[in-house]
């Protein structure tokens, strides 16, 4: 038996891919790359913690028409969305509110649910309420709750949103501090 006196070496990724080509199937006009593997040079010092390199992430740039982004940029009104935009208008009716009635309205908590829960009030039971109003309890706040999706299903537009809004923070308000809505804000419309 013979051997050899030379290790085994394998072969480079070039001699390796043109040995798995069959001859007929040879790519003059392709040029085989060999496989490389970059090691970064880290250069480790007695009592420094050494951090792993971290991949560069590429973006899409399909078909050379730019990096994907956002539609809109984030300082553009339209980037806010429907709710975030409902939630302002309540913010800032609240605000006109609690400026005018600060004192009685104490650190009444004003907020914004999506849909009202299923168990409806005695007296609610033939509409779907806009909102309602919770006195303090057991070292709770008090607090008033705006609907926002059967607000908005009633508004034909913005303006109309926030004339709803208005009127559903105004009369809860006023049932929070027993009094008339048109003492809470003369403008009040039913």
């Amino acid at each position: 038996m013979q051997t050899d006196p030379a290790p085994h070496t394998p072969p480079t990724s070039a001699s390796a891919a043109a040995a798995a080509q069959p001859a007929g199937d040879a790519r003059p006009d392709v040029p085989v790359q060999p496989d490389v593997t970059v090691q970064p040079d880290v250069t480790v010092q007695p009592g420094v913690a050494v951090q792993a390199a971290v991949p560069v992430r590429r973006h899409r740039d399909r078909r050379g028409r730019g990096i994907r982004g956002p539609l809109l940029p984030l300082g553009l009104p339209a980037h806010r969305t429907r709710s975030q935009q409902f939630d302002d208008v309540v913010v800032g009716i609240a605000d006109t509110v609690r400026l005018q009635w600060g004192e009685a309205l104490g650190n009444t908590q004003f907020a914004v649910e999506d849909i009202p829960p299923s168990d409806p009030a005695p007296w609610e039971r033939s509409m779907v309420p806009l909102g309602r109003c919770f006195p303090a309890d057991l070292g709770q706040p008090a607090r008033v709750v705006v609907y926002r999706r059967p607000v908005e299903q009633r508004a034909a537009d913005f303006d109309d949103l926030t004339d709803i809004v208005h009127g559903v923070i105004v009369e809860q308000v006023a049932h929070l501090l027993g009094r008339s809505p048109y003492e809470i804000d003369p403008r009040f419309e039913d």
